[in-house]
């Protein structure tokens, strides 16, 4: 029995390497949804070597441009292959503000905006046993959602730390609602924290990183270690039917009650909507039944 496409945002990158070895390995037909994916054949190729997976393939998305994320989705729509994990690995920390073609804050747009319309725009293709997995971080426990979370990423001065933990929080809160919205098609969505990553991400040529470097990578995950959860959340069977949940670990976080009941998720979600709707991205009559009702 085929098991159905598997898609991996940031599939070249180091978690997203070992999360797709390991989803190629158990058997899944694999997308690798990379920025550049003709930097990104070589990876492609090794891994087809070592997992003897054949049915693994690169395609283009930048999940900085909401048109890019409505192609590649559409066309994966119209090849009407099932999808049966989504894995929203992707991430992006920048150093200063800058803003995307659509209005919207990079970090804001790379981590949040991007893959939720992906998520939604892919809805249609997913069935009972689909697993999607997003990836968060720790610094959602300071999180914010303000009035220029779209545009700014956080109210006032920017900071890099705040916007990137302002939008594992978004991110989060949207696992949590959509957990709920599609529970009765039996999909289940839950968040990953893979904790501190020895990534490229760490040094971002501020001007105390090489010191932040030196002293903490040698205690940090490695890219294997960090993609545990993540890849735990796609295949495990311990977690079947678990959803709306954060692991870390491989084990379930308990969550706070500020994150259970946060004040924001609800509307964040209408937000998140009008602004796709606004943007001619997301046709409300067309997502009326495809997966319970939004």
């Amino acid at each position: 029995m085929e098991k159905g496409i598997a898609i991996i945002t940031g599939a070249d990158g180091g978690m997203g390497q070992e999360i797709t070895l390991a989803l190629a390995k158990d058997g899944f037909q694999i997308i690798m949804a990379c920025k550049e994916p003709e930097k990104a054949r070589p990876v492609c190729e090794r891994i087809k070597r070592e997992s003897g997976n054949e049915q693994i393939e690169g395609r283009g998305i930048d999940l900085s441009s909401l048109s890019s994320v409505y192609t590649f989705a559409q066309k994966i729509l119209a090849e009407g292959r099932p999808v049966s994990r989504l894995m929203n690995n992707a991430g992006v920390l920048t150093t200063d503000i800058r803003p995307t073609i659509d209005g919207l804050e990079t970090i804001v747009c790379v981590n949040y905006v991007g893959p939720y319309l992906l998520t939604r725009l892919l809805l249609p293709l997913m069935h009972e046993g689909t697993r999607i997995v997003n990836t968060v971080s720790c610094t959602y426990a300071i999180g914010k959602i303000e009035s220029d979370f779209f545009t700014k990423g956080k109210n006032g001065r920017f900071n890099r730390i705040s916007v990137y933990g302002n939008t594992k929080l978004a991110l989060l809160l949207f696992t949590r609602e959509l957990a709920k919205r599609v529970k009765e098609k039996g999909i289940t969505v839950n968040a990953s924290d893979p904790g501190i990553v020895s990534t490229n991400m760490i040094t971002m040529n501020a001007w105390f990183d090489p010191l932040t470097d030196i002293l903490f990578r040698p205690f940090i995950k490695t890219p294997l270690q960090g993609a545990a959860t993540a890849i735990h959340l796609a295949l495990s069977e311990d977690v079947n039917g678990k959803s709306g949940c954060c692991y870390a670990n491989c084990k379930e976080k308990k969550l706070s009650e500020h994150i259970l009941n946060h004040p924001a998720q609800s509307k964040l979600w209408d937000d998140t909507e009008a602004l796709l709707r606004s943007h001619n991205l997301l046709d409300k009559k067309n997502i009326q039944g495809t997966v319970g009702t939004y």
